[in-house]
C-alpha cells in the first residue's frame, strides 16, 4: 500500500524530469547559491523538529567544500513495505508537492522554498542519514540519483536526519553563514 501523498509521491523514488528542470536553471531554484541550499535543508530540519516543538541543527562546512546539516528531529518518515523492506519518504529526488508547483513559502534569504530535491539536483552528491525510533538508515545519491540502496546502520539511541552534500561548482559560494572550514554552526530550528 502506498501512503497518502501529502508532501511527496511515495510511488516513485526518483523524478528525473523534475530534477532536470532544476539543473537547467539553477539560478531560478537556488538564487542565493549555496546559502539557499543550506536554508532548504534547515527548513526541512525545522519540520522534523516539529515533533519535539523545536530542536537544534548543526551546520558544518567540510574541507572538501561539502556541507552537512544534522538535526535532532524525529527522522525522515521510513516504513516497511509488504515484504519488510524499509521505504523512506522520497524527499531527496522527487518534488515536494507543497512547494514546487504553487510555491508560497519563503526562506530567510527572501527566495521561495522548493524542497530537498533542489539540494539534490544542484549537488554532485548527497548522503541522507536517517535515525528514527524504528531504525536507522543511510543512502547516497549522485547528481540526485540513488547509487546505493537504503542501507541499515547501527542505532545510536538518537533520532534525527543528517543531510551531507557537495554543491555543484557553478553556484554562488556561501556568503551569509559566519563559519570557516571545519567549524560548526548550531541553529535553533522551529517551524514558524
Amino acid at each position: 500500500m502506498t501512503p497518502p501523498e501529502t508532501t511527496h509521491d511515495w510511488s516513485r523514488t526518483v523524478d528525473v524530469d523534475h530534477l532536470e528542470l532544476i539543473r537547467r536553471t539553477p539560478e531560478a531554484f537556488a538564487p542565493g547559491g549555496i546559502t539557499h541550499l543550506v536554508l532548504e535543508v534547515l527548513a526541512y530540519a525545522a519540520e522534523e523538529a516539529d515533533s519535539r516543538e523545536g530542536g537544534m541543527a548543526v551546520v558544518t562546512l567540510h574541507s572538501d567544500g561539502s556541507i552537512s546539516v544534522a538535526d535532532d528531529g524525529r527522522g525522515t518518515d521510513t516504513r516497511l513495505d509488504a515484504d519488510g523492506r524499509p521505504t523512506r519518504k522520497p524527499v531527496i529526488a522527487t518534488k515536494d508537492l507543497r512547494f514546487f508547483d504553487e510555491p508560497s513559502a519563503v526562506l530567510p534569504d527572501g527566495h521561495l522554498r522548493r524542497g530537498m530535491s533542489v539540494v539534490a539536483a544542484l549537488s554532485e552528491w548527497v548522503t541522507h542519514t536517517n535515525r528514527r525510533g524504528n531504525g536507522s538508515w543511510t543512502q547516497r545519491y549522485e547528481h540526485a540519483i540513488p547509487v546505493t540502496d537504503l542501507t541499515p546502520i547501527a542505532d545510536d539511541g538518537t533520532t534525527g536526519t543528517t543531510v551531507h552534500f557537495l554543491p555543484i561548482p557553478q553556484l554562488q559560494p556561501l556568503s551569509d553563514l559566519p563559519m570557516k572550514i571545519g567549524e560548526h554552526l548550531s541553529v535553533a530550528v522551529r517551524r514558524p
